[in-house]
């Protein structure tokens, strides 16, 4: 029998074997918990007449006290059945004994019914997961829901920071999610080109430059104006504490230094276009885009496209106009122009201020202006973070008034703020902790960790170091993606490299141990997979079917089952720790099998053909949820 019908085969008798209640509708996504919930909601409405919901089908797995793999309370369904618990129970067990395949018997605990699922069924469930190469995830189809994801944000007056690369790798994460929910995914990028933060670089390198480029300092782009953005606030700083010494108070000082004066004429020159200052503001952002590139290839993101502000904020005047004129906006005495949001018990937002230019607001809504022309688009994330909040529940409000459909719920994506052993980032003050900086040091780390285990002893120096880019970018991107990222969290370089507990190195040595147990196994193909296929006339089927099944490995068919429901859970919350906790659980679950059971060495064939299918699952599905962090998993390490 060909790999592709004994795939399809393998899946038709999955389905047929397990529940016969005809309503059932198996997905990728199917696992033993739903299809019993399911059967669980055919026995209440033949039994009493109930039609219950999803929130009273909800299984739980029993608890290690009592026998069985999964309990349904049964308290939600005593009132209908007119009986005692513990008889409401025995009922449905009953019921699901006889008209559920996976439900070999049952035991009722009061108002608790504990389910024992039967072996062949969760052999059959091993079979439905190994069949499916995209198990757990779906694909987009055209009419799939488009869902545009903004992240990034930066500025081009310093290079990215610790705070961009949480970011960024949330960002990014999202759009795989949301990816392997079944939308169609349009990642964007807001450049911050404009304003007197740019200008304070700009008139530092005239300053003080000398004719400086990339090319001649040696230099990225964006760390060279990065450094001129420091010197202009030293400078400023001078300046302010001179003219408080002469006896003016400090806020006046801040508004009357020469510097900031300058820079203010510069921006005034750039808004009326003046040619020199549209010029050097041209040469010195492509330095900063090019180091951007950089960095971006370097982190493991990308974008579909990006947008500018100095591109967008006429148009969100424009808008602001548009919506004044309807009557949606106010212009006060001083001319500028305010929302007035008091009826949706927030305060007045200004759009424009009284000398016509645009705020950030302003700018935010000209973005969406030309993105809503640009796609077609069903829901829009923003990924910011959380200090941002206000600002993004007003744009909400003000983008619905606007006329667009996704405005009402836009998604503000909030996370907290990155925040280090010795404490918070300045950028002003040159001391962030600078992304290429960081990358360089966790790879670093990890070629010096693994050398020092012995894990590089068989491999050349380039393999070596490609490994180490591997897992030292994994250590980072796992160490940030695990924290919910709704709280602030402290990033410990020292404590992410670490080849044991909730680590991306010590998940991606699980997976990389896996793939060099494959590859050793009798029967394996080039690339390490051992796919016993042989069919009987028996469920269920193959090298497999007659093999018995120890708790530990029915707990790992268990939770390998469950990755879909966290993929489709992790989509519904935005929460890319909830593919790491899988991650983790899952790889914390084999190893802990692996410790206590032999797979090459076991002598029942049978025995050694489903523990070899376990272990490439779990590879598989390791590989696939890393995958949606952002995080490659090496072959070997």
């Amino acid at each position: 029998m060909t790999k592709n019908k004994c795939i399809l085969h393998s899946f038709n008798r999955f389905f047929l074997y397990l529940c016969t209640p005809k309503r059932i509708v198996i997905t990728n996504r199917m696992n033993i918990e739903t299809l019993i919930s399911q059967a669980a909601g055919e026995a209440v409405k033949a039994l009493y007449g109930l039609e219950a919901t999803e929130k009273m089908l909800q299984l739980q797995k029993t608890r290690s006290e009592f026998e069985g793999n999964l309990t349904l309370v049964v308290f939600p369904f005593v009132k209908a059945a007119k009986k005692s618990p513990e008889q409401t129970g025995q009922e449905i067990g009953q019921y699901l004994v006889e008209h559920c395949a996976a439900v070999e018997k049952f035991n009722v605990v009061k108002g608790f019914l504990n389910l024992s699922v039967g072996q062949g069924a969760w052999l059959q469930l091993l079979q439905a997961i190994d069949a499916d190469d995209r198990f757990g995830t779906k694909s987009a189809d055209e009419h799939s829901p488009l869902v545009m994801i903004e992240y990034s944000s930066p500025n081009t007056n310093k290079p990215l920071h610790l705070g961009h690369v949480r970011n960024n790798l949330l960002g990014w994460s999202l759009a795989k999610i949301m990816e392997a929910n079944g939308n169609k995914v349009v990642k964007t990028n807001i450049v911050n080109d404009r304003g007197i933060h740019i200008c304070k670089s700009m008139l530092a390198w005239l300053k003080w430059g000398n004719g400086e480029t990339p090319e001649s300092s040696g230099k990225k782009g964006d760390h060279l104006i990065g450094d001129y953005y420091v010197l202009f606030d030293k400078h400023y700083r001078e300046e302010i504490k001179e003219l408080i010494a002469q006896g003016m108070d400090e806020e006046k000082a801040k508004q009357e230094a020469p510097l900031i004066k300058e820079a203010h004429e510069m921006l005034v020159k750039w808004e009326q276009n003046d040619p020199e200052v549209r010029a050097l503001w041209e040469k010195m952002n492509n330095w900063v885009y090019a180091g951007f590139d950089e960095t971006y290839k370097k982190m493991g993101v990308s974008f579909d496209k990006i947008y500018y502000e100095s591109q967008t904020y006429l148009k969100g005047k424009a808008k602001v106009e548009e919506g004044l004129a309807k009557g949606l906006f106010e212009r006060h005495e001083d001319n500028s122009v305010w929302a007035d949001l008091t009826n949706e018990g927030l305060d007045q937002k200004l759009l424009l201020r009284s000398d016509g230019t645009s705020v950030y607001m302003t700018q935010d809504i000209g973005t969406a202006e030309m993105r809503f022309q640009d796609y077609p688009i069903d829901k829009m994330i923003y990924v910011v973070g959380n200090e941002q909040n206000y600002h993004f529940q007003v744009l909400s409000i003000l983008l619905d008034r606007l006329g667009f459909k996704w405005g009402k719920e836009l998604v503000h994506f909030s996370y907290g703020m990155v925040e280090l052993p010795n404490g918070k980032m300045k950028s002003r003050e040159g001391t962030v902790v600078d992304a290429d900086d960081l990358m360089e040091l966790m790879v670093e780390d990890a070629y010096k960790t693994s050398m020092e285990l012995g894990k590089f002893d068989d491999m050349t120096e380039e393999e070596r170091r490609e490994i180490a880019r591997i897992v030292g970018m994994g250590a980072l991107k796992y160490f940030i993606l695990k924290v919910d990222a709704r709280k602030n969290m402290l990033f410990n370089p020292e404590e992410s490299i670490d080849f044991n507990g909730n680590t991306g190195p010590f998940i991606q040595y699980t997976h990389a141990r896996i793939r060099s147990i494959l590859r050793k196994a009798p029967l394996s193909s080039p690339e390490g997979d051992t796919l016993p296929c042989k069919q009987t006339s028996e469920a269920p089927s193959g090298a497999v079917g007659g093999a018995s099944l120890s708790p530990k490995e029915i707990e790992l068919i268990q939770k390998m089952s469950e990755y879909g429901a966290a993929v489709e859970q992790a989509g519904k919350d935005y929460s890319p720790s909830g593919i790491a906790n899988y991650c983790y659980e899952l790889t914390k679950l084999f190893n802990q099998f692996y410790h206590d059971y032999s797979i090459l060495n076991e002598p029942d064939e049978q025995k050694k053909a489903v523990r070899l299918m376990l272990a490439k699952n779990v590879a598989k599905i390791i590989k696939s949820g890393m995958g949606l962090l952002g995080i490659e998993v090496p072959e070997r390490m």
